[in-house]
């Protein structure tokens, strides 16, 4: 079993069941990981894989030192991978809509200001600006997630 399964909730449960069912993998702790500890997910498109870079968000929220399993650590590490899982999932909606935007022209989604940092990390990345913007907007909706992937994917 792979690690980050572990600190997912219900609904993070149901997303992971229906990436499997749109013929995506997922896997943990690539390579594409040390890229930069400030990343925790990957969506390799021509190879229709997440990567869940377990190990960078444990990193960052402190797991490895937590006490317990109801410790900040956990907490923060398991927001990290949720979000991570999420938002790659947003980018499997979107290239189930055609390598699209799910909202086309819809300049007015609207993402946390403490998440400039991570958008302007994976644009530079990706490139694609208008989808990232989407794909941060998003992450935080985890039933939002759940029918995209329903209504672009199946």
């Amino acid at each position: 079993m792979l690690e980050f399964m572990l600190f997912l909730n219900s609904p993070e449960k149901e997303i992971v069941s229906l990436i499997k069912k749109a013929n995506y993998k997922i896997e943990e702790n690539t390579p594409l990981c040390l890229i930069s500890n400030k990343f925790f997910g990957f969506l390799k498109k021509e190879q229709r894989t997440i990567v869940i870079c377990t190990n960078n968000a444990k990193r960052y929220g402190g797991y490895m030192f937590a006490k317990g399993p109801k410790s900040d650590g956990s907490f923060k590490t398991g927001l990290m991978i949720r979000r991570a899982l999420r938002h790659e999932s947003v980018h499997i909606a979107q290239e189930c809509n055609g390598g699209n935007q799910i909202y086309q022209g819809n300049q007015s989604m609207k993402i946390n200001s403490n998440k400039l940092n991570a958008l302007e990390g994976s644009t530079n990345l990706t490139g694609e600006r208008k989808k990232e913007i989407e794909a941060y907007a998003l992450e935080d909706r985890p039933r939002k997630v759940i029918s995209l992937l329903k209504e672009f994917c199946f």
